[in-house]
Formats: structure tokens, sequence, C-alpha cells
């Protein structure tokens, strides 16, 4: 028989959606995905984020019921995001034992025991300037801010913290956390370091959420978006320090990074599609130029092709409602 061109032919394997199926090379399900919820004190009702549609600001009075229904929808995993009303210089009330970071916790867990709670540590949302620790000179004081980021922490296991996340992004912060949390008996609290994180302009929607009142920027402490090989080191050292689980924030953007530090490492690693990602996908689809259900798949499918065994993602809860 004449050989024939092309001799290799691999649409037979693409003929139909049960052959698509079969030879899919990347899935992921809802135990990969994490939800970022925001949580504020003080109010009655639900406020919407306008930068970020379907998303909402929780009352503190309502979280009990809304852990529940993230439970009963088969959620597995969720990160708190306090919005304070008692805002000062040191972001004093994220480290008391009665403050908006332990009801938060509190109540997660009393709601679904079974729910893995992740308890973001950081200050921006209980400082009165924005910046995510002690400022000194008009800058962020490094190891000053490492001291306040374990007593946030150990307030936080405390109330029952499966996971604390430091996101502050101070040199250091991993090791200090882990050993506030080992001296104060919470050997067992596991750390998900925000271990490479940017100075991304695509934070900007989170800012409403929070309710930051920042004035200028994070890049003193923060990353540049076009550093690759500081962003493995940043991990690296991360893992050194104590981490249980690295991350890369935002995500999208930064698949190159996903899969440099997936292949550095061999812990767990998470990665973030912020809220910037998300109003993307949500104004795109409003608009019509693009179609939602299908673009949220994909970019969540990209994200764990490159490596990434977890994900935070605000389309969380659509997926577990609607379905993967």
């Amino acid at each position: 028989m004449p050989n024939q061109f092309p001799a290799v032919r691999p649409r037979r394997l693409r003929r139909s959606q049960t052959l698509r199926d079969m030879f899919q090379e990347t899935e992921f399900s809802l135990n990969d995905l994490v939800l970022p919820i925001f949580v504020e004190e003080e109010i009655d009702d639900f406020v919407p984020i306008t930068s970020m549609p379907g998303v909402m600001r929780i009352p503190e009075s309502k979280l009990a019921g809304e852990i529940e229904r993230y439970a009963r929808a088969g959620l597995k995993s969720v990160m708190l995001f306090g919005v304070s009303h008692h805002l000062d210089a040191t972001g004093s009330d994220a480290m008391r034992e009665d403050g908006l970071v332990s009801r938060m916790v509190r109540i997660s867990k009393d709601a679904a025991p079974d729910m893995v709670v992740m308890s973001d540590t950081c200050f921006c949302e209980y400082t009165s300037h924005g910046h995510c620790g002690v400022m000194h000179d008009h800058g962020v004081d490094n190891d000053a801010t490492l001291i306040n980021l374990g007593k946030q922490a150990v307030a936080a296991a405390a109330a029952g913290a499966d996971f604390i996340s430091p996101s502050a992004a101070m040199d250091g912060q991993v090791q200090a956390i882990r050993s506030a949390l080992d001296g104060a008996g919470f050997s067992d609290t596991s750390i998900m370091a925000y271990s490479t994180k940017f100075a991304s302009a695509l934070y900007g929607p989170f800012r409403e959420a929070g309710g930051s009142a920042l004035k200028g920027d994070r890049k003193s402490y923060q990353m540049n978006p076009m550093n690759r090989r500081e962003a493995i080191r940043e991990s690296l050292l991360d893992e050194q320090e104590g981490a249980d689980v690295l991350m890369v924030k935002p995500a999208g953007a930064y698949l190159d990074i996903i899969r440099d530090i997936r292949q550095a490492s061999h812990l767990p690693l998470a990665a973030y599609q912020v809220s910037g990602e998300y109003a993307m996908i949500k104004f795109g689809a409003q608009a019509g130029a693009i179609d939602e259900a299908r673009v949220v798949r994909e970019s969540l499918g990209s994200i764990k092709r490159a490596g990434a065994d977890m994900i935070l993602t605000y389309f969380a809860m659509d997926l577990a409602l609607q379905g993967i």
C-alpha cells in the first residue's frame, strides 16, 4: 500500500464526546476548590460588590447559614476575609481572641465542623492606613509585623482554623508564624503560605470587597510581576521556613510561574484566581463577548493543568450548584 500523508492522525481520538472525555488529561473537582468569602461585622444585610457581580459581603450574623449552605452544596473549604469596623494603626482587632478573625473562624467551624477553614492572615483589612503591617517611617516595618502576624495566627488557631494563610508578604513570615503556633501548642495547625504573591493590578475589585483604606501601593513588599526567578525563590524560602502548602497569586496570567514552582517543589501548590480575573470573566460574559460557563471551566482547567493542586476561586459555589 502506498505511503499516505498524514501518517499520524490525532483527530481519531477526538471523533466523539465519549472519546474526548476518555482521553482528557486534566480534570478538576470540588475537592480542588476553595471559596474566598468576605464577612462584614455590624451590618444586617448582604452588600453586593459592584466590581464583582454575584459576590457579596456576608453579614457576620448570617455567616453560619452561608457556611451551612456551602457545605450542603459540596464545597470542602473556605478562605475567610474580614471587613472590620474597628480599624487602628496596628490592626489590633485581628489579634484579639474576641476579634473579627477569631469570630469568623469560630462561627464557621461551629456551623460545619468538617469544612476546612482557612484564615487569611494579614492586616490590610484591619489597619487605618490599609497596609499589611506596622508602619514606621512611611514604610511597613517587617520585623514588628512578624510579631503581630504570630499573634493573629495563634488567635485564629485557638478559634479552630485548619489553615493559617499568611498573605502579608513579609520576609520570614512563615517561620515566625510556625514558631508562634508551635509555642502556643498548635503544632497541628497547617500553614498555606501566599508564597509567591505579585504586586498585581488584578487585585482592584478586592479593594472594594475588603473595604481597604490603602493609599499608595504595596510594591515594597509584594513581588514585581516581571520577576520569574525571584518568584521561585520566594516559594522555596517559604518551604524552607515550614510552609505546608505553597501558593501563586494571581493565577491566570502566571501559569508559567505555577509550572516552575510545581517542578521546583514537592509541596502541595495552590493558585488564587483573584478578583480581577473573576471580574473580567463576569463583565465579558455580561457584554455577550464570551460564554461564562465555558470560560470559567477552561480557565480553572488551565490553572490545574499548569500544576496547581487546589484553586481559590470566587466561582466555586457556582460550580458546586451547576456541576463541574
